[in-house]
Parts: C-alpha cells; structure tokens; sequence
C-alpha cells in the first residue's frame, strides 16, 4: 500500500555552502516550507537571497517486512531556484527551477538507522534557468519554500490519474486517464466515484491492458456541476490489483464542469455566458519571501473570492502553490495558470527547461476544475514562432480539455493560441480583431498607489479599475479583464518604488485594501455581502483646491444617504450614466460644497446609510478630527496547528473613533508575544498609513498564545489564540 506523509520537521539550515560532514552545530534547527532570508517589509534587497545555502535533515530508517521491495521517494513541492540533492553523501539529483515540483527515488541509497538527507540550494538568480535570462519585475527569494513529502509505493504503482468530463450540460460522461509506473501480467484496476458528501455513485473494474489505461463511465446517475456559484467536487479513487493483492490506491478531486472560450468573444461556463472580472497574483508574501504554510495560500484564494469578488485570478507568472489551486477548487475561483517568465525567451537549453516545467504544471494540476486556461507564452515576450508552437502542440497533448492563452503587451503578435490574452495599459480597452480575446493585465504600473498616497490618487486608481472594468463588460468581443493587481510586492531595484515595492495592488503588501480594493468588493451580489465605503478621508486640505467635493462611495447598495453633523443631505443612487455595464456602478455624489467647513466654526462627522429596496442595511461613519483614537489589533484565526510552520497574519491598524485606519498615523507600535510562538516581522513597527501586519507563527507544543500592542498616546491591546495538536495529514482542515 502507498503510505504518503508530510516531510517537513526537524530540517537544518545554514546560509553557506558547508560540506556534506560539517558538524551539525553549523547549521540551525527550522521547519518547512522555509525562506533562506527574513527581510523587513519594505527595502527588499535581492542580493541578499541570492546565494548557495545548505538544507540538512537526519532521518532513522527502518524497513518493516511488509515495507521490502518497496520504492521510496521524496517528493518536493517547490526549491527555489536550483538544488543538489545528497542522501547518505552520495550525490542524487540536479533539478533546476524553482517552481515546479519534483521526485527524487532514494529506494536504493537509504541505510538501517540514521540516514543523513543534504541539498545544496542555488536562489542565485541565474540567467540559465527561467524566469531569469534578463530583468524581472518580481522576486523569487529562495530556499525549500514549499512542502516536502516522504512517500512509500510498490514499484508497480499509480503513477498519475488524468479526470475528463465531457457533455455535462446535456448527459455527462466521465473518463479516467489511469498511467501506471510499469506494466505487469495479471493487473486489476477499480474506480469508484465518489460524491461531496462522501457516497459512492458509480464504479466499475477493469483488466489492464497497457502502461497507461483509460476508464469509461457512459451512464452516470444525475451529477452537480461545478460553477464559480456551485464548486462542487467530487472524487476519483482508483486501486490497483494483483491477482487480488492489493498494490495500490490514489484518489484525485475534480469538477463536473465545461469551459469554452467561443469565437464571438465569451466565455461560457456549463455553457452559459460568464464575463470574467477578476485580478493578478503573485505568490510573495513579507518577511517570509515566497515561503507561505498551507494557511496563507487558501486565505489568498479566499480574499480574491469573497473579499474581492472576483471571480477569475491569473497566477502571475508561474506555476503556483498546490494548497492555492486546491482552495480556488472548493471555492469556485476561477485559474488561468501559466508558464514562469517575463518578457524573455532564453536558447535552447532555457526553452527545454520551461517545456519541462510546462509539463510537469499540467501533469500536476490538470485535475482542478477551477483551471480555465494554460499559459504557454512568457509574459509579455516577443513573438517566438518556433518555441510557442511547441508549447501549444505540447499543453494540447497533455490535455485535450484545456484552451490555451499567450500573454503578450502588444497587439497585431502571432496568434497561436486559442485565446487571444493581451496585458492592456491603454487606460482604456483597444478594440481586439483577433478572437477570442481575454485582457490578461490593465493599470498597474499605470497608476501606482500607496496607502498613504494623497486622496485625489487614492480615488483615481479606485476609478480607474472601475472604468476598465466597465468598459470590458460592455464590449461584446472582450471575455473579461484580470486587473493589475491584487496585492502589492516586492520587487527589483529597476522596478517599483524608491522602497523596491511595486504599488500596483488594489491591496497593499499585508493584503489590507486600498479603495480600489472596496470598488472589487463592491461589485458582488448584497446578498452575499453588504458594501458601503466612502472613499475620502473627510478632511478638508487632503485635495487640490480643498474640501471634499464631490465624494465617491463604492457600494453595493441601491442608494446611499449621507448626513454630515445633523444636516440630512439626501439620498443618491449609483453613477449608471458613466458606468452602464457595472453591477453596482460608483456613487459619485457631489454638491457638497455648501457643506464646506472652509470659514467655518466648526467641521462635522460624516455618516452615510446604504439601502436596499428602502430598507437601511449598511452604515459608514468618519469622524471629522481624524485622530488617532483605537489601536486595534486582530488576527485572521483563533486557532493555529502546532506544526512549525502554521502562522496567520497580526493585522495592527490605527483607527477613528468609528474603526476607519488613519493613512497619516505614524507611530511606532511595538509587540510582546507570551507562549510558545513567535513573530515574524518587524518590531518595532514604525507604522506608516495607519495599517499593517505581521505573522503569528506556531511551534511544536500546543497551548494558549498572547500578543499584545502598544503605541505612545494609545491605550494597549491584545490577541489571543489557542495552539492546538496538528491532525493528520490526511484529516487536517485549514479553514
């Protein structure tokens, strides 16, 4: 039987290349996935990451009668950006690139007793290997930054499981793609179907006949589709036989779901017409680089779906995270995923190396439903005839089932692909001839904005999204546009802000909004959730010419009233004139100038009610004295798993009276933790634009956690949470 388990405790580290029997005390004690550097926030500088460093993790083996002849594997989920792996001093695996995962057999080379596992990691940005080769908007970091699995399987084994439904809208079939590690006389394969709730609906047995085996289900029994509204998901678990000796069993999640780019421009889900609104990501995080546990990478999909509203992320630009893609699947956020590269295509060594790793992505996460598009172009890179019709014709052969994308930033490119993906920073929408056609980026650099940036700026970028997005709806040949970008990160001296961070997020760097961010928001059904943000900060020296004339407020409301002191000033419904193709346009409400407090005695809190079909259902408050009133401090869970590398984010905001983060306070908030956790990040934290955040990160031993924040003229606060004893792997839920 295939025993699978996590790989991650008791690893060693030193930042130098040390030599396969250095003593231990050289190297310190960590657990992964694990960053080679912890920087601050801000001031990134990529020279620091980039060097050769050394993992090191001693193991005991033993090997039980039932575990002979067995083949033993480690699988790496992500090494950034090259490595040697050793085992016992002798050498394995070169593998290079940091984004796909890989196997290494280490059946033979494992000794009763103490085994000793080494790697060499290379995070030097090296022009060899993809993305690198030229300049990068974007970092990578470095270190063994994603998780690592022991895993136990007869040689004759479940190598990979290929899910294909076709015709689910009228009568859905099933098919199963069943590729077995070597082929054997007398070999059995059985498939059960299995439904969200965790009941078989259908099976069925079959010899094998081949290395690589395909299973039919023609009749099934009624089956749920997957949408961005339903994602439901159901499971394929295949096991193989051996003359009734069972040899293995490997199950795989999927969606009953139909994706089609068509040729008059849409996109159509299950066969109904879907406008894609959504936002890029990258995979980098503060502090911790790129290395984020399972928690932070399904909290990222969830603030793309239901803080963002979005319903479309397009992972920028590589392969990302399995614990992402899983969360996007059980939520319904839908994935255009794609190759690594920006703006360079290298020889022929560099171009073997990204088909590989095109490969090995759709091998790996062929399976997701939430998967609409496979991007098998570099980013922005010029035309390249030769090498993109053989990542078309190579992505094509792997799945059938997928279309294909090619970002480029220009128009008139060779068109290669299936979906016409364009990066449009037009600040407007280019009529497309080539169809379909997806707009794959917009804004961005365009318009950087910080969270402390003047108001008038602040405004202008919320708008700008709200424009392009309007724009994209009422086109009939667009399918969607993917915004510029969710959140803001760090990136390369000849990029980004004098602080080396592209501003470009309609989220800052901690994944805290902007009001761009609240225009996103804004454009969900109120009966998911209720928006109401103004976007001013109710002061009357922040714009150009002072006062706060007119005000926007994005919300999904039907109308908005606002009440300024005690004057009532009316009710004011959404701005559909400039915004015709927007669920729920921008309220642009001006006439506000008699309300000015330029000469007067006195200036007035501002309020504002949402209402929904005549009924009050939301409330803003902004106090008009704009002073440093709360420090607040939050966390996004209570509980966290005692596994080493579990951790949430420690949002500190300073607030209004009325719970609004102040963008001009600038006080230095320092941090005590009590129990047995640490903070990654900054402290002291010099706060600059009223929010931020650092991690929580858990141990090993459970128990209760502390945290508490202070800051000169504010009144301390604090944050519980509760370590608890991490599940198995198999039953662990990170919600």
């Amino acid at each position: 039987m295939r025993n699978h388990s996590l790989f991650n405790d008791n690893w060693l580290f030193s930042a130098q290349k040390l030599s396969l029997d250095a003593p231990d005390d050289h190297f310190t004690a960590v657990t992964l996935p694990h960053t080679n550097k912890i920087f601050d926030h801000s001031n990134v500088n990529n020279q620091a990451y980039q060097f050769i460093s050394t993992y090191r993790k001693k193991f005991s083996w033993q090997q039980s009668p039932d575990e002979e002849n067995k083949l033993i594997f480690l699988d790496f989920d992500g090494v950034m950006l090259a490595c040697e792996v050793y085992l016992n001093g002798r050498f394995l695996l070169n593998h290079l690139g940091g984004y796909a995962p890989f196997s290494v057999d280490i059946t033979h080379h494992l000794q009763d007793g103490e085994n000793c596992l080494t790697l060499h990691v290379d995070s030097r940005e090296r022009k060899d290997i993809p993305p690198y080769g030229h300049l990068v908007d974007y970092l990578t970091f470095g270190g063994i930054y994603r998780d690592v699995y022991l895993r136990q399987v007869n040689p004759t084994h479940i190598d990979n499981i290929f899910v294909q439904t076709t015709n689910v809208v009228q009568h859905p079939r099933l098919t199963a793609e069943i590729r077995l590690s070597r082929l054997k006389p007398n070999l059995t394969l059985e498939a059960s179907l299995v439904d969200a709730a965790g009941q078989e609906v259908a099976s069925l047995q079959q010899p094998v006949a081949a290395q690589t085996n395909r299973l039919a289900w023609a009749d099934l029994p009624d089956v749920v589709l997957w949408s961005t509204e339903t994602p439901t998901l159901y499971t394929i678990q295949v096991t193989l036989w051996e003359n009734g000796r069972l040899l293995d069993t490997l199950t795989t999640r999927f969606g009953f779901r139909q994706a089609e780019f068509r040729a008059d421009g849409r996109f159509y889900l299950n066969n109904a017409p879907l406008p894609l609104f959504g936002l890029n990501r990258h995979q980098t995080y503060p502090y911790i680089g790129a290395a984020a546990p399972a928690r932070l990478q399904r909290q990222d999909a969830d603030i793309l779906k239901y803080e963002l509203a979005c319903n479309v992320v397009r992972t920028s630009h590589y392969p990302q995270s399995p614990h992402f893609l899983d969360r996007c699947d059980e939520i319904g956020l839908l994935v255009f995923e794609e190759i690594a590269g920006w703006q360079h295509v290298g020889d022929e060594k560099w171009q073997a190396l990204c088909l590989d790793e095109l490969e090995t992505m759709i091998e790996r996460d062929r399976n997701h439903p939430s998967i609409i598009l496979w991007g098998v172009r570099v980013n922005e890179s010029g035309d390249n005839d030769d090498f993109y019709t053989r990542t078309n014709a190579l992505a094509h052969q792997l799945d059938p089932t997928r279309q294909t994308g090619g970002v480029r930033d220009f128009l008139g490119s060779s068109f290669l692909e299936d979906v016409y993906t364009h990066n449009d920073f037009s600040n407007g929408v280019r009529t497309p001839t080539e169809q379909p056609h997806l707009i794959t980026e917009f804004a961005g650099h365009m318009f950087p904005t910080k969270i402390w940036d003047h108001e008038e700026r602040l405004i202008d970028h919320a708008l700008l999204h709200a424009k392009i997005h309007n724009l994209q709806l009422g086109h009939a040949q667009i399918a969607g546009a993917i915004g510029w970008c969710a959140f803001d990160y760090a990136t390369h001296i000849e990029f980004g802000s004098g602080d080396r961070i592209c501003y470009h997020g309609v989220m800052d760097i901690f994944r805290l909004p902007k009001w761009a961010a609240a225009f996103y928001q804004s454009q969900q059904d109120p009966a998911q959730k209720v928006v109401l943000q103004a976007a001013t900060h109710w002061t009357m020296g922040d714009r150009a010419g002072g006062g706060n004339n007119p005000i926007h407020v994005f919300s999904n409301c039907d109308e908005v009233e606002i009440i300024i002191g005690e004057i009532n000033v009316g009710r004011f419904q959404p701005n559909f004139a400039q915004y015709p193709n927007l669920p729920h346009p921008p309220f642009t409400i001006g006439g506000l100038d008699a309300y000015s407090a330029w000469g007067q005695s006195q200036f007035y809190d501002l309020r504002l009610i949402g209402y929904l079909n005549g009924q009050a259902v939301a409330e803003q408050r902004i106090a008009s004295n704009r002073l440093p009133k709360r420090l607040e401090l939050t966390t996004d869970t209570s509980q966290l798993y005692a596994d080493g590398a579990d951790m949430t984010r420690l949002i500190v905001r300073i607030t209004d009276e009325f719970g609004n983060p102040l963008p001009y306070a600038t006080k230095v908030v320092t941090f005590k933790l009590d129990g047995d956790a640490e903070l990654v990040g900054e402290n002291p934290f010099p706060l600059i634009g009223g929010q931020a955040a650092l991690y929580v990160k858990a141990r090993h031993q459970p128990g209760a956690v502390t945290v508490r924040a202070c800051a000169p003229g504010m009144m301390d606060t604090a944050v519980s949470l509760t370590i608890i004893p991490a599940p198995p792997l198999d039953n662990r839920q990170i919600l």
